[in-house]
């Protein structure tokens, strides 16, 4: 069986990163105009790059938790058979030991050059000078997909979803697109669905089956019945 997973926040949020609809969490003290699109860093790196490596530092403070880990553990049972999409930018999937992982919105501790494309290892802080270390150009960046640009790989998770005998989304809300038609995607191809979540999300009605609660307790649960 070819499982495709499609992991969001609702994943982390238990390893204590914040999701985009938590109040009074991170997400909720900025305005994500600013901080989170392409405009928002044309008018002030600065603003944008203390935001991430504020992200940066949260990230790396954090552990991987029993999703995680479950996760992890169905790909490793599974080899090959397994596709992991997170729509996260955190890197709790691979220290949990996921072989592989399709990040749609890139990754926080990675760097990218605006001006050439370069992309390497992010540093703990970035500023608005740092140079690219291919090119020279003072045009450092998160290697982040902000709000207005193209999600990446997109092309190797359509062949997934195409060839899937099942998709699961788990602790995502729904609401971004593409990654909130997936499920549609995956359907039309035939593919089983299931959601796993804390509550019903904004698609809620085009899966088939559903398994609601805190992630630490759902995907374990889910993943026994597969791997035990």
């Amino acid at each position: 069986m070819r499982i495709v997973i499609l992991t969001g926040a609702g994943v982390s949020a238990e390893s204590g990163l914040g999701t985009f609809r938590d109040v009074g969490g991170v997400w909720d003290q900025y305005d994500l105009a600013r901080v989170a699109t392409p405009e928002g860093f044309a008018r002030d790196r600065a603003l944008v790059h203390a935001f991430y490596n504020e992200r940066r530092a949260n990230m790396r403070a954090a552990r991987p938790n029993a999703a995680h880990h479950a996760l992890a553990r169905l790909q490793q049972a599974r080899p090959g058979a397994v596709t992991l999409v997170t729509q996260n930018i955190d890197d709790l999937h691979l220290r949990a030991g996921s072989p592989e992982v399709i990040a749609m919105h890139g990754a926080l501790d990675q760097a990218l050059c605006a001006a050439c494309g370069h992309r390497w290892p992010a540093p703990a802080v970035m500023g608005p000078d740092d140079p690219c270390p291919a090119c020279g150009a003072p045009e450092t960046r998160p290697d982040v997909v902000w709000f207005g640009e193209m999600p990446y790989h997109m092309e190797r998770v359509d062949r997934a979803l195409a060839g899937a005998d099942l998709f699961v989304a788990i602790g995502t809300s729904g609401a971004v697109y593409p990654a909130a038609g997936f499920v549609a995607e995956a359907a039309a191809h035939g593919a089983g669905t299931l959601e796993i979540n804390l509550a019903p999300s904004d698609v809620a009605d085009a899966f088939d089956r559903h398994h609601f609660g805190p992630a630490t307790q759902t995907v374990p649960a889910w993943v026994a019945t597969l791997i035990d």
